[in-house]
C-alpha cells in the first residue's frame, strides 16, 4: 500500500520549504555581525586592561575614539531595536522591568512586601524572648524600631509622589524615556568594581522602600550560572537592599531590589564584595578572549559541577524573594565552590 497524503511523509513531519527561511538567515546573519561589533570592543578593553593595567588611561582613550564609539553605539541600538526586541517575544526586558514596577508601586506590591517585613519582625521577637534592650539595639535597620501597627505609617510609605523615578543600572541607551511614567536615570556598568560602586551609588540615591532594576546578558541555561546569580545576590543584599523579584528569560537575567535599609551590612574585610558582582567574562585569559568563536566549548571542572546541581532539581515556581519561596530551582549555593570566594 503506497502512502498518501496523509501516509508516512506526513508522518514524518516533512514540510514544504518555508519562503521567509532566508529572510530569517539574513536576519540572523546581520545579529551575529552586529553582536561582533560590540563583542570585539568588550573583548579590546579587557585585553589592553590585562596588558597595560592603568584603568583609567585605557578608558580615557576608549572615550576618545569617536569612530569605535559610534560604531559601537548604532550596533548597540540596532541590536536592541531590531534583534532583541524581537527575537525574544514575550521576554523584552524592558517590558518586564515596567511590569515589575507597576506591580510594586502601583499594584499592591510595595504593601505585601512592607507587610512581610511587619511578620517577619514580629517573627523575631516571638522566637528570641531572651534578647535584652542592650542586644537588640545593635540590630540592623530601620525596621526594627518601627512600629507597623499604625495604618499612618504603611499609608506615608505608601503614597507615591507623581512619576515612577527609576534609577536603570545596566542602561546602554535609557529606553525608559519613551514612557512617560517613570523620571529616569540610566548608569552605565563596567567590569565588578565598577557595578559594585554603581549599586552603592543606587542604594545612597533611592529613597525606602525604592526599586533597584538589574538586567544583564546570559544565553546559558538557567541553571549553568546560578551561583553566580547568589553570589550577585549577598553582594547586592550586603548594601541595604532585598531582592523583590528574580526572572531568568533565554538571553538575559533580570533583577528586582527595592531598598530596605539607609545602612549597609557589607563588611569588605571578611567578604569581597565588590569582586562577588563578577560576570564570566572577567576570568576569560587573552587565548580565551581570542578563540571565543570556536565552535568546541570545554567546560571546566567547576562548571560541571554546578551542571550537576542543575539537574538535582526540577525548575517550580517563578521566584518572589519577599515570599521566601524558591525561585526557579533550589540548588544549594556552595561558598567554597564560588570561583569569586575561592580568589578572596
Amino acid at each position: 500500500m503506497e502512502p498518501g497524503p496523509g501516509g508516512r511523509g506526513a508522518a514524518r513531519g516533512q514540510r514544504p520549504p518555508n519562503a521567509a527561511q532566508p529572510r530569517e538567515q539574513e536576519r540572523k546573519l546581520e545579529q551575529e555581525k552586529l553582536s561582533g561589533v560590540v563583542k570585539s570592543v568588550h573583548r579590546r578593553l579587557r585585553k589592553k586592561y590585562r596588558e597595560v593595567g592603568d584603568f583609567d588611561k585605557i578608558w580615557r582613550e576608549h572615550c576618545e575614539d569617536a569612530e569605535t564609539l559610534c560604531e559601537y553605539a548604532v550596533a548597540m541600538k540596532n541590536l536592541a531595536d531590531n534583534h532583541w526586541a524581537k527575537t525574544c517575544e514575550g521576554e523584552g526586558r524592558i517590558e518586564w522591568c515596567c511590569s515589575v514596577c507597576r506591580e510594586y508601586f502601583q499594584n499592591g506590591g510595595k504593601r505585601k512586601a512592607l507587610e512581610k517585613d511587619e511578620k517577619r519582625a514580629v517573627l523575631a521577637t516571638k522566637t528570641t524572648p531572651a534578647l535584652n534592650v542592650h542586644e537588640s539595639s545593635k540590630l540592623e535597620g530601620p525596621l526594627t524600631n518601627l512600629s507597623f501597627t499604625s495604618p499612618d505609617f504603611i499609608t506615608e510609605l505608601l503614597q507615591a509622589s507623581g512619576k515612577i523615578r527609576l534609577l536603570d543600572v545596566g542602561s546602554c541607551f535609557n529606553p525608559f524615556l519613551k514612557f512617560e511614567e517613570f523620571l529616569t536615570v540610566g548608569i552605565d556598568i563596567v567590569p565588578a568594581v565598577e557595578r559594585w560602586i554603581c549599586c552603592k551609588k543606587a542604594h545612597e540615591l533611592l529613597v525606602l522602600n525604592g526599586l533597584l532594576l538589574i538586567i544583564t546578558p546570559d544565553s546559558s541555561h538557567q541553571n549553568r550560572h546560578a551561583m553566580m546569580m547568589k553570589s550577585w545576590k549577598i553582594a547586592i543584599e550586603s548594601l541595604g537592599f532585598k531582592r523583590f523579584k528574580y526572572s531568568k528569560f533565554s538571553h538575559m537575567h533580570l533583577m528586582a531590589f527595592r531598598k530596605t535599609s539607609l545602612k549597609t551590612t557589607s563588611d569588605l574585610v571578611s567578604r569581597n564584595y565588590p569582586g562577588m558582582l563578577y560576570i564570566p567574562q572577567d576570568f576569560n585569559s587573552v587565548e580565551d578572549e581570542e578563540y571565543s568563536n570556536t565552535s568546541c566549548y570545554v567546560r571546566s571542572d567547576l562548571e560541571d559541577e554546578q551542571l550537576a546541581y542543575g539537574f538535582t532539581e526540577l525548575p517550580d515556581a517563578p521566584y518572589d524573594s519577599d515570599s521566601g519561596e524558591s525561585q526557579a530551582s533550589s540548588i544549594p549555593f556552595y561558598e567554597l565552590e564560588d570561583p569569586i570566594l575561592l580568589l578572596s
